[in-house]
């Protein structure tokens, strides 16, 4: 909107502030928790990724017994570790979920 009126102008932009907050929340446990979801959210969708390329593969015969079986095992363990590293932050399954906008969800 262009207006040489300052009083309409911050009316109509009134709408930003209360998006935006004054102060970004320094607290260590906050910031600590808040990174663990990030990166644990990016380990997460990797692994359905791989986890998805693993089955691709299987189902089109690019694989021998012994790599299906370790790869098989790799998952595995990184589940485990995945469980594991969500319970030492408090962080469940929804948790982790990316939303992709109007694309959808991970799931």
């Amino acid at each position: 909107m262009i207006t040489n009126d300052e009083e309409q102008l911050l009316r109509q932009l009134s709408f930003t502030e209360s998006m935006i907050p004054e102060r970004i929340s320094a607290d260590p446990e906050v910031v600590e928790n808040g990174l663990a979801r990030l990166v644990l959210s990016i380990i997460e969708l990797v692994r359905r990724l791989l986890e998805k390329q693993a089955l691709r593969r299987m189902d089109a015969g690019n694989l021998s017994d012994e790599e299906i079986e370790r790869l098989g095992n790799a998952l595995m363990k990184l589940e485990e570790k995945m469980s594991e590293m969500k319970g030492v932050f408090g962080l469940a399954d929804d948790d982790l979920n990316l939303k992709l906008g109007p694309v959808k969800t991970l799931d």
